[in-house]
């Protein structure tokens, strides 16, 4: 999962610093590197590297930014690599110089990087689809050998790709003299959406993953980027629109409601926040029904993701709602921690307990999910040494059973910790006193109460069925091979040994 940001300023001011603002505001969809490039008088200004957006970025960086539009790219690797090779936004020279940006994973980037080499007579440099799937663009987009371009070539472009590529893909471009543009995947799997802010000046227009970035800079949301549509927008500040799919279905991931997503924005029309008050009161109705014999003094959120729905369900149940966990906010999300010693250290750093909230009390700890089951697990045990009588346990989602091939870095499924365990096995190993799941069919319903017309939803984690009806049994296992935790640090004892030198310093 990563977070991507594209902005045109019609008014002719940098963008650089407005372009860093949006991608600190979603810097929760990635912490592993960060990049910006920007365009001026036909050429590229660009700097990126491994860690946060302001670690990345000095203002010496940021005053070599310059141009009235660029892009922007927080990554969260899928495949456990931190080169800082493999950071974005990626670019090539030809034809016309296209900077780009991606959030997803392509399913067959194995065969299309073989047609690019012997059929493209393109070169890939890493081990990122996202490099594949510019070179994919710019391959389509060089067929038309003209020297310069309009919207028209980018929809042809787009739609041919379209027809190449499978998998999940929601990703910016930039084309400088000439403009941004974005597209989405046919499933509209990943999430894009457009917004403008108009003052006396001009315009600024901002593509991004998360509708909070426009509003939090007082960008007014125009709509979501459609399942197959390109979105180009030139220098003049003319917005195009095109669909470019022959076949489309919006199904956006769920696990963008579950977790991923602040709880402040709408995907697709869908508020986050409302939709996990959903989750909460639906959770409640089961422990209703299922836990009628259990006394339970207090509900706590594992902060913070679980913090509404876990209100809810306390106010469902007529329960005190406590904060039981505080967090420290210098630690980074430990499902993103590559390694699991990594991840078990990191919670203990991240969470500590009130005890007083704890001692001689029957406990219902919250969780938006369980995955691994490594933070649950020491969140159950530091409750216990807080003095906790008893330690329920609820997630807000079902169980997590099957790998996410669509750009989520979920382990392998020999990993997860529900894999071939029943319910109660998990509340052994998690070390609980009961354990509750929320239903597949009720997560579903909490997310289309937002929008009715969304008909299907990507849940592959939770049903392993899979949209674009190209995962076999072959590729799970060479996911597998390389998501695993013993690969992650395979790459990073690889990656550590390699000396990378960038020219912005």
């Amino acid at each position: 999962m990563c977070g991507i940001v594209g902005i045109l300023s019609t008014t002719k001011k940098d963008v650089g610093l407005y372009i860093y603002d949006a991608l600190t505001i979603i810097q929760h969809r990635g912490q592993d590197a960060a990049g910006i490039t920007t365009a001026s008088k036909g050429r590229f200004y660009m700097r990126k590297g491994n860690g946060l957006v302001r670690n990345v970025f000095r203002t010496k960086h940021m005053e070599k930014l310059i141009g009235d539009m660029g892009i922007g790219h927080i990554r969260y690797p899928t495949a456990g690599s931190s080169s800082e090779a493999e950071a974005q936004p990626f670019y090539v020279n030809s034809p016309y110089g296209i900077a780009f940006a991606h959030n997803g994973n392509l399913t067959n980037a194995e065969s299309l990087a073989k047609e690019l080499f012997e059929q493209d007579l393109r070169h890939i440099n890493t081990n990122s689809d996202s490099e594949i799937l510019l070179n994919i663009l710019a391959s389509e987009m060089a067929e038309e050998q003209k020297h310069r371009i309009n919207e028209g070539d980018i929809f042809k472009a787009v739609t041919k790709l379209h027809k190449r590529v499978k998998g999940a893909y929601a990703a910016i471009g930039m084309i400088p003299g000439y403009g941004i543009f974005g597209f989405r995947d046919p499933n509209g799997i990943r999430p894009l959406i457009l917004g403008e802010r108009t003052t006396k000046d001009g315009t600024k227009y901002m593509l991004t993953s998360e509708s909070v970035a426009l509003t939090a800079l007082g960008y007014k949301i125009t709509r979501d980027v459609k399942p197959g549509e390109v979105v180009v927008i030139d220098r003049k500040g003319n917005v195009h629109f095109q669909q470019c799919s022959d076949s489309s279905t919006l199904s956006p991931c769920i696990f963008e409601f579950v977790y991923f997503a602040r709880p402040d924005s709408i995907i697709d029309n869908i508020s986050v926040y409302k939709t996990r008050l959903r989750m909460g009161e639906k959770l409640a109705e089961k422990i209703k029904s299922k836990w009628s014999e259990e006394t339970i003094d207090v509900v706590m959120p594992v902060p913070d993701t679980s913090r509404t729905a876990a209100l809810q369900l306390a106010n469902e149940l007529d329960l005190k709602y406590r904060e039981g966990f505080i967090k420290n906010r210098y630690i980074a999300r430990t499902f993103i921690m590559p390694g699991q010693k990594q991840r078990k250290k990191s919670v203990r750093q991240k969470l500590s307990a009130i005890e007083l909230e704890f001692k001689d009390k029957n406990v219902l700890l919250v969780d938006d999910s369980i995955v691994r089951g490594t933070t649950s697990r020491e969140i159950v045990q530091m409750a216990r040494a807080a003095g906790a009588k008893k330690v329920f346990f609820a997630s807000a989602a079902p169980p997590v059973r099957y790998p996410n091939v669509y750009g989520i870095d979920m382990a392998s499924k020999n990993e997860f910790v529900a894999h071939n365990k029943t319910t109660d096995e998990v509340c052994q190993s998690i070390g609980a006193d009961k354990l509750i799941y929320q239903n597949l069919k009720d997560l579903i319903w909490s997310v289309q109460q937002g929008n009715p017309d969304i008909l299907s939803f990507d849940c592959s984690c939770f049903d392993g069925k899979y949209l674009t009806n190209d995962i076999d049994t072959s590729y799970l296992d060479n996911l597998e091979v390389r998501r695993s935790d013993q690969a992650k640090q395979d790459n990073m004892i690889n990656e550590s040994s390699e000396l990378i030198y960038n020219d912005a310093d």
